[in-house]
């Protein structure tokens, strides 16, 4: 039987493949599990610099699998608690992942599928991609992604959404903020490579120290975020990644910590 989940690691990135695509990649308890496991093991893997999450098949994710929530129906409210305490955590890995992510969408990314878009740090899609929050319809909401949703589109924007279940198009995931390019799909892998070149450029401790700043940034205090900011900066100029970009910069050479193309 072929894994649920593959992970595929070259030249500094890893790609996190969804592979269901007879279902289109639809979450089941064994898909969440695999993947917060992953995405955690990620964390600590000091060979990937680059997370590229994408679907096999026709579809990104379609959200929940129907034989999945047809066990929730007999559920009782402690295991409904338990099962949606698994897939925060899944989220939470994917979110708080140290290294850039990247979402590969195309086809559907509906319900639990969107959510795992508004969780990456860079989501880049093809025009036939098609989004929903489609919860209501089946008289759930999108509660446990909603604090990622409404972070990356907005109150106003998953206001009318989450209320009316709607799908929409790449163009208007683009112009509210869920993805953040639409390419023809003939082109989709080439942008993400043209955008990995890029990343591979950049201090990896940089880029982890930037994600957790903008986390910061929705939780704490100003006074807080204040002080954390001031110190932040001031750890990483006298850092051996800061000190080497500086003087690298100054230079003109690329950075020891480059990895591959670019310029």
């Amino acid at each position: 039987m072929e894994p649920k989940l593959r992970v595929e690691r070259a030249d500094g990135v890893a790609q996190v493949v969804l592979n269901r695509p007879e279902l289109h990649n639809a979450f089941d308890e064994t898909l969440i599990a695999e993947l917060t496991q992953t995405f955690w093991n990620l964390r600590e893997d000091e060979s990937v610099r680059v997370v590229v999450l994408r679907g096999e098949g026709k579809s990104f994710c379609a959200g929940a699998d129907l034989n999945w929530m047809g066990k929730m129906v007999n559920y009782s409210y402690n295991e409904n608690l338990d099962d949606a305490r698994h897939l925060l955590q899944m989220f939470e890995a994917i979110d708080h992942c140290p290294k850039p992510v990247i979402a590969r969408v195309h086809g559907s990314a509906m319900g639990g599928g969107a959510g795992l878009v508004a969780v990456a740090d860079i989501a880049i899609a093809a025009p036939e991609a098609r989004f929903a929050f489609s919860e209501v319809k089946l008289g759930l909401i999108p509660a446990v992604i909603s604090p990622y949703v409404v972070r990356k589109i907005g109150y106003g924007q998953a206001r009318a959404l989450f209320l009316t279940g709607e799908r929409f198009d790449a163009e208007t995931a683009l112009r509210i903020g869920l993805i953040h390019r639409v390419v023809p799909a003939e082109q989709l892998d080439a942008e993400i490579e043209q955008v990995i070149a890029g990343l591979k450029q950049n201090g990896p401790n940089a880029m982890a120290s930037a994600k957790m700043l903008l986390h910061a940034t929705q939780v704490l205090p100003v006074d807080e975020l204040r002080s954390l900011t001031v110190a932040r900066i001031a750890e990483l100029r006298v850092s051996e990644e800061g000190q080497e970009g500086i003087r690298a910069f100054l230079e003109k050479r690329k950075p020891s910590f480059a990895l591959g193309g670019g310029e």
